[in-house]
């Protein structure tokens, strides 16, 4: 899989295929949260949590219009200079950041994604493969 385009080693990887249904994000935010947990990036734990809840929403929402309801999935993928977080879906359609009012109840999810990551973005991978995804930059201890 291709991803995230950071051009950096990773050293741990975490995947995790759902269905396209609302209970899976739950299931997806606390594997996350373990998985950092276990990485010793217990501090990025909450940003995150909530990162892969709004991208595992969106790549649900635009997984379950589709005939075969074809799985999403959450990758994690870490080195030591950043976290990247991708959702994938198979939708053939692209992904369409709106611009939403105060009284919208949702639409903001983008919006707080990119407040929370040092950059994001999204990526066709084929016809009907798409990644969205989210990095956090590591503080890397100055080499003595």
């Amino acid at each position: 899989m291709s991803g995230s385009g950071a051009g950096t080693a990773f050293h741990r990887t975490s995947f995790l295929e759902l269905a396209p249904l609302p209970g899976s994000i739950p299931c997806a935010r606390l594997h996350a949260v373990a998985v950092l947990h276990e990485w010793g990036l217990r501090e990025l734990a909450d940003d995150a949590a909530l990162i892969v809840s709004e991208l595992m929403t969106n790549a649900a929402d635009a997984s379950i219009v589709l005939p075969d309801r074809p799985p999403i999935a959450l990758r994690l993928l870490a080195s030591g200079a950043s976290l990247v977080i991708e959702a994938w879906d198979h939708s053939p359609l692209d992904l369409e950041p709106r611009e939403t009012d105060a009284e919208d109840e949702c639409g903001r999810g983008l919006i707080v994604v990119a407040a929370l990551s040092t950059r994001w973005g999204c990526e066709r991978t084929g016809q009907r493969h798409k990644v969205v995804w989210a990095e956090f930059a590591l503080c890397v201890p100055p080499a003595d």
